[in-house]
């Protein structure tokens, strides 16, 4: 694809965009000190509001709060230990909205928190609670700020990061562009502080060798770093949204992207859009088990849109009940899809590797003719 193709393309999904889903990570929203960086809090709250000015929806996923603790209460340095690291974010999750409100306000509109845990978009009735409370901000004129619930996330902090938590938050809108600012210019074919390396200005395609672009580490204040940040693009774009990489330490870069510029790396969309109930299985939930298939079963299942039925199951792992998402993995051990299972793990391992017809021998009774039926299975 051409210069001129890529600022077609850039411009078209800037118009047909209906939200911004920006997510701000911790570099851009944090001084040396770990304070906040207020100017930059400025900066982008007046962008924000140009691109709301465009008619525009915006959600805010913004990280900072584990920072601006540190910060307020005078660390040291980034806590190693769980109940620090929430005692850091507490405080500093009422710093940051505040700001964020004061920034706002400038403007005649304010911040909205919603703070959430990964057990929030699991469960399916508080998913669509979430959306539901989403739609009446919008409704209100407010600019949702989401952010991880730090405080009484187990586990450490539990979607991982908030790259995935923007991903899972893009999942939840309609014609939305998720748009990740972060502390370097986008996706380099190289070692960002190698000279001679320079940003991959459109990825077309997803592929498993654009891992090798990134370096392991993360950042001392943040807990993702590019390889977080292309994970949770990958589950973006399979789901068919378009995602923007950028700094967000530019002062021009949600003017620029409103404006079709390039700027950044812009990952397209991997087909067409999933419907939202697939969203949820395929790409929100994590897998309660682990159902290994023959080939037979895979290439049914990948060639020829079929349910999965019992005899093409050969092995059983996790103790997940009826409904709920297990992976479907191929012989090789690799995960191709996700679906909701309609026996629970006990009977699945009573059935596996048997006909249809003889599952009522064995259980007593048919519920089901298959494991997983199609139209709640999601191929990844």
């Amino acid at each position: 694809m051409n210069a001129p193709d890529v600022h077609l393309v850039r411009r078209e999904l800037a118009e047909t965009a209906g939200t911004f889903v920006v997510k701000i990570g911790t570099n851009v929203l944090s001084r040396p000190d770990d304070t906040l960086d207020l100017d930059r809090l400025h900066v982008l709250a007046d962008q924000i509001d140009r691109v709301r000015a465009a008619g525009k929806k915006v959600v805010l996923v913004s990280s900072g709060a584990v920072g601006a603790g540190i910060g307020l209460l005078g660390l040291p340095g980034r806590p190693t230990d769980l109940p620090h690291l929430q005692a850091a974010a507490a405080a500093g999750q009422a710093h940051l909205i505040r700001h964020w409100d004061e920034q706002f306000r400038r403007h005649g509109y304010h911040a909205a928190q919603i703070l959430l845990t990964a057990s929030d978009v699991e469960s399916r009735t508080r998913y669509l609670n979430v959306r539901n409370t989403l739609f009446t901000l919008f409704e209100y004129g407010a600019v949702p700020v989401v952010n991880e619930n730090d405080t009484i996330s187990v586990d450490e902090v539990k979607f991982g990061d908030n790259d995935h938590l923007a991903a899972m938050v893009t999942n939840l809108l309609p014609a939305p562009l998720l748009i990740v600012l972060t502390s370097v210019d986008g996706l380099f074919d190289g070692p960002p502080d190698d000279p001679g390396s320079r940003v991959v200005p459109l990825v077309a395609e997803w592929t498993d060798d654009l891992l090798d672009h990134v370096a392991p580490e993360t950042s001392s204040r943040g807990r993702g770093g590019m390889g977080s940040k292309l994970q949770a693009i990958r589950t973006a774009t399979a789901v068919g949204e378009n995602v923007i990489v950028a700094n967000g330490r530019s002062d021009t870069v949600l003017d620029d992207v409103l404006a079709g510029h390039e700027v950044g790396t812009l990952f397209l969309a991997d087909g067409q859009s999933v419907t939202a109930w697939k969203r949820w299985i395929g790409y929100t939930v994590e897998p309660k088990g682990r159902l290994v298939l023959d080939d037979g079963a895979r290439r049914a299942i990948l060639e020829h849109g079929r349910s999965l039925l019992a005899i093409g199951v050969t092995e059983v792992s996790g103790d997940f009940e009826q409904g709920e998402v297990v992976a479907l993995v191929g012989p090789d051990g690799r995960e191709f899809a996700r679906g909701l299972a309609n026996y629970p793990a006990r009977d699945v391992r009573l059935v596996r590797g048997r006909r249809t017809d003889a599952i009522a021998d064995v259980l007593g009774s048919l519920p089901y003719k298959e494991v997983v039926h199609r139209d709640n299975l999601v191929v990844r």
